[in-house]
Parts: structure tokens; C-alpha cells; sequence
């Protein structure tokens, strides 16, 4: 049985874990598709590009995130809520992050154009240096970052 989903606001799992152990499970057993697009991105095998899978970003978990130039690549599959994903689409891009979404059909019947389309995007954004989220706390001041 699969644990439950973090909570939107990225307090748990309901039974005690942290979204950084529900990224350790979900590595330990990805969806075919995570499997197959991992093969094609992992030891920095697209374009020297180094990605990690299931990472933590802020109260978020993403499929595979490329933090050497912010890009975010989630693989969709049938039961995705559309309007969310726009939604989280959109708070990280405010955050300064790219996202590509693929489907599942796509990466299991096209993976070498998937993978592809996922370079051509990744060589159009600019390197990032330093950078952090922010923190979700700042002082009053705005000190501190």
C-alpha cells in the first residue's frame, strides 16, 4: 500500500513522515515511466545536465529537478488534476523555476523525444549561481537571506 500524499501545506504524511522521507520512498519505487526518463537523465547523461529525482523543494516534491538552471520536469500520469498543476506551475515559476510536463504515454511511447524536448528546453535557460528558495520566514527587517 501506498503512503498517503503530503499535505498541501507539506506538514506530513498523516502518519509522522516528512516529505523528505516521502521522496525516499517515492525513489525507492518509482512508476515505469520515472524509471525509464530516470535511465535518460541520471549521471548527468542529457546534455551534462545533473538531475535529482523526487527532490524537495520548499513543500514540494518534484519528479526531477535540475537545480544548476531551476528546471523542473514532472512526469504526468491519467489522474493529475490539471488546474493544480497549473497552479503549482505557477508558484514555481514566481519562485524563478521552469517546469515541463510530460505524460506518462508520452515517456513510455516517445522517451528519445521526450528527452529531446527536455534538453532543448534545458539549453535555453541560463546557468543559476547561489541560489536558495526563500526562506518562508523572513524577518520583519528582511534581514537574514
Amino acid at each position: 500500500m501506498a503512503p498517503k500524499s503530503p499535505s498541501p501545506s507539506g506538514e506530513g504524511l498523516g502518519w509522522g513522515a516528512t516529505l523528505a522521507v516521502y521522496a525516499k520512498h517515492m525513489r525507492r519505487e518509482p512508476t515505469e515511466p520515472e524509471k525509464r526518463l530516470w535511465r535518460g537523465v541520471s549521471n548527468s547523461q542529457l546534455g551534462g545536465f545533473k538531475f535529482r529525482r523526487q527532490a524537495v523543494l520548499g513543500s514540494r516534491i518534484v519528479d526531477f529537478f535540475c537545480p544548476a538552471i531551476g528546471l523542473i520536469l514532472e512526469v504526468d500520469g491519467h489522474t493529475h488534476d490539471q488546474a493544480t498543476d497549473r497552479n503549482r506551475d505557477a508558484l514555481m515559476q514566481d519562485l524563478g523555476f521552469t517546469t515541463v510536463r510530460v505524460t506518462n504515454v508520452d515517456v513510455m511511447s516517445n522517451a528519445e523525444g521526450v528527452l529531446l524536448h527536455v534538453l532543448s528546453v534545458a539549453r535555453s535557460l541560463p546557468a543559476r549561481v547561489n541560489w536558495r528558495l526563500p526562506h518562508p520566514n523572513p524577518s520583519p527587517e528582511g534581514e537574514g537571506l
